[in-house]
This record gives C-alpha cells, structure tokens and sequence, in this order.
C-alpha cells in the first residue's frame, strides 16, 4: 500500500508541475513579453524613421548633403553602440523595472523634438541623444528575458521581439505614408509629423511602462507564490540563473572571463557581419527600393513586402530552433539566403530581380540576428558574464552598423551600390564560416565535458565557474 500511495504522489507532483510548467511561461508571455516587444519594435520605428523622413522630403527641407546625412546616421550608432557595457552592467542594480522605461521616455523625446529642427546641426544633436539614451535598450532586454525564461525556449521569445523589427520595417513604410498626409498641417511639413508623432507615443509609453513591467520573477504581481517558487526553480535548473544568488554579484573577474571566452569572441564576429547587413536594410532599404524607379508613397508601400516575409520566416526558425537547439545552423542557413539576395542584387541590372533579392537578403539579415544574440545569451553564465558577453555581441553588432551606413551612405553610390553589395556577400560567406567553426568548438568542449562528468563528482567541482563547468551544456 505504501508503494502505491508514492506512486500515487508521484503522479500527482507530475501532473500538478505540468499544470504549473503551462500556466508560468504563458503568463510570462502574456505580462513580459508583449512589454518587451512593444519597447524594440518602438525603438526602431524611432531610430529608423529618418530613411521614410528622407524620402518625404527632410533632407531637401534641411538642405544637408548625403555626407552630412551620413554623418547624422554615424552620431546615432556611436553612443548606441558606446552604452551597451554600461547600461547591462547597472540594469540588475538599478532594477530593468526602472531602467528600461526611462530610456524610454528620454529617447522619445529626443525622437520627437527631430520634428523641430531647422538645419543639419539640430538634426546631428537629436540624433546623438537618440542614440545615447536608446543604446541599452537592445541588451538589456536579452537579458532581461533570459532571467525569465529557461535557455531552452528563450529564442523563440527574442525572436518575437525582435522579429518586431522586421514589421517595424513594413509598418514604418504604411505609417509614414499616412503621416506624410498632415503637410502643412499646424505649420509643419510632412517628415517632421512622422517624427512628432511617432516620439510623443513613445514617451507615452515609456510612462506607462514603470507601471507594468515586472522586476524579476520573484517579484512578478501576476505569478502566485507557487508559481513564482516553480518559475525560479526551472530557471535555476536551467542555468538560465545562478543556484547561489551570491554568483551573480557584480565581479570584473567576470567581465574579463566574458572577454577572454573563445564563443563570446567567434560570436563578436558573427553579430559584426551581421550586424552591418541588418543596419545596412534598416536603414536603407526603403532608399534601395525608390532607386530601382518607385517614388513617393509607391517606395514607401513597395518597402514593406520584405518585411513582412522575413517577420514570417523568423517566427518559424525561431520555433525550430528552440525545439532543436540549432542556434549555430539557424545563422548559417539564413547567412546562405543573404549570399543567395546580394548576390541576385549584383549580378542583375533588372530591377523586378533586384527587388526579389531584397526578399533573400532582407530576410537572411533579419531571421539570423535573434539566433546570434540568443547563441550568445544560452552559452555565458553567471548573470554579470551573460550580462557582459550580451553587451560585446551588441557593441559588436551596433559598431558595425557605422561601417553600414558610410558603405551605403557615402562610399558606394546608388542604384546598384556595388562595392557595398561586394563588401555584404564577403560577410555573408564570414557569417557562413566563423559561424561553423563555433559550432565545431562548443561541440568539442561538451565532449570534454561529458568525459569529466563520467569522473568527477559535481560536489567536487570548484565553485562559481559558470559557463566553464562541466555540468553547463553549451547550446550548438
């Protein structure tokens, strides 16, 4: 009788923690992400709307040349890229609650008030502010959300934010076409509304935002004190977060461990590579589709196509990737795409073809990042080295996005843009190659690793070292 009384609570401790495992992350999903979507798909509508501005008629409005306007691109991604350390290191003490809605509220500002300037001065101003204050906002919501969910499906919800940046792109297009109706309207043309607009909803919601967003999972309102217990327990198992609290105090011994692992360098160079053909599309695709003979409002609806097409292939590699584990194959599958669209881009000049490469390229770009950053995110630990190795990929990624804008801006003249579209297939094949070789090098160090576990005692193991020990498996 005793033995099947156990089984009997054996049974009943199971299915009451599958009751538990659906309603804890559903509840993630519904209070957490939404907020964490909302906040990137808003930061690019703010750090991207200056390419729909261009085509409405700023840059003729201000009277500024392609330089400057390059210029004004490159004072944005210096301090974007510049913040990404900093801020990750201070968001657990400060509190993301806190942090992440005031960075909001600050960058909406700055966004509203390029509705307001009169020449290339105010213009390089807003932008530098734009960048200064919207820099850690990338970072720290990767890991913000990896504190929330178990490595295992935590591409899935970087996907679902980040994959807000692809319709960011599409909806960006269909928006400014409507905004740019209210020219003249209170004195003001029609670039400057989509500006004015777009930045006082986003310090609306940045208000909004320290209502709502949680701190931590401990301290999630809408998670019962079950829940909560439960939530920290699959996490701690997980090593989405450290077992002993104590790991996660501030160290720069685990900002320069952060540094001197060999994944986190090899991933540096993947977020480069993609990095500068993400930023390239941002900002310049919906520039890329009016020089291949659309105008006006007909640019603006003929950029959204990609988008959308991309947002779809995102969510499904994300779903594959998570239930596989593939972080390494996602990136070079979407890498190939890319070299399969800049390729078509320069061996045509038919512009119907061009325009169908921009579904390769664009797609490549955008489906690969959140498997790059999530790659990063699954294999560092504890908190201030994930907190350090996410903040490198994204000043990786960011700092690319200068060299982006000068080789599209400047240095490689429309329509066809040669030596950039050279410069993307060349990171492309990089993307293909480093991205294989990281793949090559975590999967030889789980076999190291699986060899000690056959010999030594986890009791026995040292303490505190993280993504080093032999009990950590890296995601491939």
């Amino acid at each position: 009788m005793d033995a099947l009384s156990k089984t009997d609570q054996n049974d009943s401790s199971e299915q009451y923690s599958a009751v538990l495992e659906a309603v804890v992350w559903k509840k993630f999903d519904r209070w957490v992400l939404p907020m964490c979507t909302a906040m990137y798909l808003i930061s690019f509508f703010d750090m991207n709307n200056i390419g729909n501005a261009r085509i409405a008629g700023m840059q003729t409005a201000l009277n500024i040349s392609d330089y400057q306007y390059t210029m004004a691109l490159t004072s944005t991604l210096v301090p974007y890229f510049a913040m990404g350390l900093p801020s990750n290191l201070i968001l657990k003490r400060i509190g993301p609650d806190r942090l992440l809605p005031t960075m909001i509220t600050m960058w909406g500002i700055a966004a509203a008030m390029q509705g307001f300037v009169t020449g290339y001065t105010g213009l390089l101003l807003c932008r530098f502010f734009l960048g200064l204050t919207q820099g850690g906002l990338f970072p720290g919501l990767v890991l913000y959300l990896s504190s929330f969910y178990p490595r295992e499906r935590l591409q899935m919800r970087i996907t679902t934010f980040f994959a807000s940046a692809s319709l960011t792109g599409a909806f960006s297009g269909l928006l400014a076409a409507a905004i740019t109706k209210m020219d003249g309207m209170g004195g003001r043309p029609g670039w400057a509304w989509v500006f004015i607009l777009e930045g006082l909803f986003t310090i609306a919601f940045g208000i909004f935002s320290f209502l709502i967003l949680p701190r931590s999972p401990e301290t999630a309102r809408f998670l019962s004190l079950e829940e909560r217990c439960y939530a920290v327990s699959k996490l701690k198992s997980s090593k989405a977060i450290s077992e002993d609290d104590r790991e996660d105090d501030f160290s720069w011994i685990e900002v320069l461990r952060a540094v001197r692992s060999p994944q986190v360098f090899m991933l540096c160079i993947v977020l480069f590579f993609g990095g500068t053909l993400l930023f390239g599309l941002a900002f310049f695709e919906p520039t890329i589709v009016a020089g291949l003979g659309y105008t006006g409002n007909q640019a603006q609806l003929m950029s959204v196509p990609p988008f959308i097409f991309a947002f779809l292939a995102s969510v499904i590699s994300a779903f594959v990737s998570d239930r596989y584990g593939c972080r390494g194959l996602t990136v070079i599958f979407f890498a190939i795409w890319c070299i399969i669209g800049f390729s078509m881009f320069y061996a045509t000049t038919s512009r119907h073809v061009q325009y169908v490469s921009l579904f390769f390229s664009v797609t490549g770009a955008y489906a690969s990042a959140p498997a790059e950053i999530t790659w990063v995110a699954n294999n560092s630990a504890p908190h201030v080295r994930r907190a350090s190795s996410i903040a490198l990929g994204s000043v990786a990624s960011n700092s690319s996005g200068i060299l982006a804008i000068w080789l599209l801006g400047s240095l490689s003249p429309g329509p066809n843009y040669t030596a950039a579209t050279i410069t993307f297939i060349a990171m492309s094949i990089g993307l293909v190659v480093v991205s294989s070789l990281n793949v090559f090098y975590l999967w030889r160090e789980n076999c190291a690793k699986a060899e000690m576990r056959l010999s030594l005692v986890k009791e026995d193991e040292l303490e505190h070292l993280g993504d080093r020990s032999a009990w950590f498996v890296y995601t491939l």
